[in-house]
């Protein structure tokens, strides 16, 4: 699932528009049970083409529902906003997946004020949650 410009741009390269689902903000598309919904996100959104950066269309999170139910916000990559609490609001999600990068992305300081229990690093934010919720430390490459 991508973005409409980004769909596009994937067809002209060859991909087939069979394979690409492209949607936009606020639209939400069921993929065999899986509601994936398109959300917005503040950063750039430009795509490398050669010696060009072409119009990727508008940065996007997404907000990912299974059959059931369990629901997952993928932020992307994006400074805080304060819209961010009326995605919680309207999708209800049970785990969010912040960037913490800080460099081209927020920083944990910034993430903290998405929600306000989030902290920079997952033992950090272990603590200040306590005992009640558990934290995971995923790397790359974990299963979860």
């Amino acid at each position: 699932m991508t973005i409409h410009e980004i769909g596009a741009w994937l067809t002209s390269k060859g991909v087939s528009a069979g394979s690409i689902t492209a949607g936009n903000q606020g639209g939400t598309i069921d993929v065999d049970g899986v509601k994936v919904t398109l959300v917005h996100a503040e950063h750039s959104c430009g795509i490398s083409d050669g010696d060009q950066i072409i119009y990727g269309g508008t940065a996007c999170g997404l907000v990912i529902e299974f059959e059931n139910g369990f629901t997952v916000y993928f932020a992307g990559d994006t400074d805080v906003f304060g819209d961010m609490a009326l995605i919680a609001e309207l999708s209800k999600f049970d785990v969010a997946f912040l960037p913490i990068g800080g460099f081209y992305t927020m920083g944990p300081e910034r993430a903290a004020k998405a929600f306000p229990i989030l902290a920079g690093k997952p033992s950090e934010l272990q603590d200040l949650v306590g005992s009640g919720v558990e934290v995971l430390d995923i790397k790359p490459g974990d299963k979860v």
